[in-house]
């Protein structure tokens, strides 16, 4: 999938001159790693504080701040680019769930797994229970 984000360039540097955020094929990255800011921010529109980042991410307390600092400096381009991540997601997440509606309905119907009847049975009832309390939102 390529997207207009990899085609800008840009990076945030330590004042080691040695680059933390760059932009790669995938996006704005914490370099050295595969994590783009927008994994990032996934946790930064929830909330979630930067030692909970570092720890779920498995980031330096270096590599998150740099990263934090960034998407704080940036916010506007992060933000627009973060909008257009999550929308392609959304587009393939649903191509995907459209493309296999047919197998998930068939797998569904399947039996238990023998010896797993009461676990199955605890699954189904959280699976309801959660199905009531979304549609009751909706």
């Amino acid at each position: 999938m390529e997207t207009s984000l990899g085609r800008r360039s840009g990076m945030i540097s330590l004042s080691n001159g040695q680059p933390t955020i760059t932009r790669t094929e995938r996006g704005l990255t914490i370099a050295g790693t595969r994590i783009t800011l927008y994994d990032v921010m996934d946790y930064v529109t929830a909330q979630y504080p930067p030692k909970f980042i570092r720890g779920i991410l498995n980031l330096t307390d270096e590599q998150v701040n740099s990263a934090l600092s960034y998407i704080e400096a940036h916010r506007a381009e992060v933000e627009a680019e973060y909008q257009i991540v999550l929308k392609e997601a959304e587009e393939i997440r649903q191509y995907w769930e459209e493309r296999n509606r047919e197998r998930i309905a068939q797998i569904a119907k399947l039996p238990p797994p023998p010896g797993r009847e009461a676990a199955w049975e605890k699954l189904q009832k959280q699976k309801a229970k959660l199905k009531a309390k979304l549609d009751s939102q909706a």
